[in-house]
């Protein structure tokens, strides 16, 4: 077997075939699992990997069998877009911009619903289930029904943004919508889904997410040429993403593809920052809950399940944590979409307004190389906008649209 898990916590090293998601002794929060490889066996080169191929371009480097199925819609190969004029303005060196949103769902979370569908199929599962604030729920619906051997079952809150909602009955999923909030939506599908004995695609539950959510920072690297950036900045909600940000860099520089592993920066909404609190406090890292309220509705999280790694990846990468409001998420939404064309959903511009932010109080500087991980597309939620701007009607006459452009223009 050329992988093993390890528990974030206390370290204990499992074969694959002796647990499924976490660990025993320490339990689902603290006790989440790592997959961990023999980097020496493994014998890739830079030639191997291109731009825009998919994410299994990085087979040598995921835990999957040779016979591994694959996912018929592209996953991956999402474009890396460098703005030099946005990189003037803000005073940086390179500011770049990893796009997610051109997935066959239009978020990140189809490199970890590929990866999970991979799994499921490995193992013969036939039903595979998630709880989701929406975007690893119309993933996973959108995958599973390009895959003709799995069905899936999907937990979102009721007030889930419709956009994504409508994608999940669309694709055929099986949709349960709890009248509660996404912590009561992951808390009872894991009751749920152990009882049916289905298989997980639960964020930080099924150490495998992580593996594919990885492969976006393996991308990052091939599409900088191995000239790693100095930050990258990734909205926060359970953990999984940033820590496979890091995860992708790391196990990448330990095969020897890159030199470094860039500093990881988790961006939170002020209403939902507990991963921010519990690492500001400092280690051991404890879960710290609490209500969470934010327009940015993939990172409402109140919960966060994959805290601890989340936590211990950031320090290690010598990262940090910071906060930004829903005004700020807002204007960076605008700004992304206004200045650079790439219209963001609230989570995936919140990396724009922690850079913002970090700008202004001098944590991130001029000589200084910056990628953003937009995660998913801005039609995935329009609520927030929709309020921001109104639309005055023109009568269909000449001289009546002639005088409102002028006023537009001021001419």
């Amino acid at each position: 077997m050329r992988y093993k898990l390890r528990c974030i916590s206390c370290g204990t090293v499992y074969d694959p075939s002796e647990v499924e998601y976490t660990c025993p002794k320490c339990g689902p929060r603290k006790g989440t699992l790592e997959v961990i490889f023999d980097y020496d066996e493994i014998k890739v080169s830079r030639e191997e990997f291109s731009p825009e191929a998919d994410m299994f371009q990085f087979e040598k480097l995921l835990p999957l069998p040779k016979d591994y199925y694959k996912v018929p819609l592209k996953v991956g190969g999402t474009p890396l877009y460098e703005f030099p004029n946005t990189a003037e303005k803000l005073g940086l060196n390179r500011f770049l911009v990893k796009y997610d949103g051109v997935n066959p769902t239009a978020s990140y979370k189809d490199r970890a619903s590929a990866m999970a569908i991979a799994k499921a199929t490995e193992k013969g599962y036939k039903i595979i289930y998630a709880a989701s604030t929406g975007n690893a729920a119309s993933s996973l619906s959108g995958l599973t029904a390009a895959t003709p051997h799995l069905k899936s079952v999907i937990f979102v809150p009721v007030r889930a943004p419709r956009p994504k909602i409508v994608q999940i009955k669309v694709f055929g999923a099986t949709l349960v919508a709890i009248d509660g909030s996404y912590d009561q939506a992951f808390d009872i599908s894991m009751k749920v889904g152990e009882k049916m004995g289905w298989y997980s695609r639960n964020s930080a539950i099924n150490p495998y997410l992580l593996e594919g959510k990885k492969t976006g920072a393996m991308e990052i690297a091939v599409q900088m040429g191995y000239e790693v950036p100095d930050y990258v900045l990734v909205g926060v909600g359970d953990g999984t993403v940033i820590s496979g940000i890091y995860k992708g860099f790391y196990d990448m520089y330990k095969v020897e593809l890159i030199d470094r592993v860039p500093k990881i920066i988790g961006v939170q909404a002020e209403g939902a920052d507990a991963v921010k609190k519990v690492f500001d406090k400092g280690e051991p890292f404890e879960p710290i809950d609490m209500e969470a309220s934010t327009i940015a509705d993939s990172i409402a999280v109140g919960k966060p399940r994959d805290v601890v790694k989340a936590c211990r990846y950031v320090k290690a990468s010598g990262g940090f944590y910071v906060s930004v409001s829903d005004e700020e998420i807002i204007e960076a939404q605008v700004e992304l979409a206004s200045e650079m064309g790439v219209f963001a959903e609230p989570a995936g511009a919140a990396p724009y307004a922690g850079l913002k932010k970090l700008l202004k109080i001098g944590k991130v500087g001029k000589d200084d190389v910056v990628v953003i991980a937009v995660t998913g597309n801005g039609l995935k939620d329009i609520r927030a906008l929709e309020k921001k701007f109104d639309i005055t009607p023109v009568s269909p006459n000449e001289e009546d649209v002639l005088d409102y452009l002028k006023k537009v223009f001021d001419f």
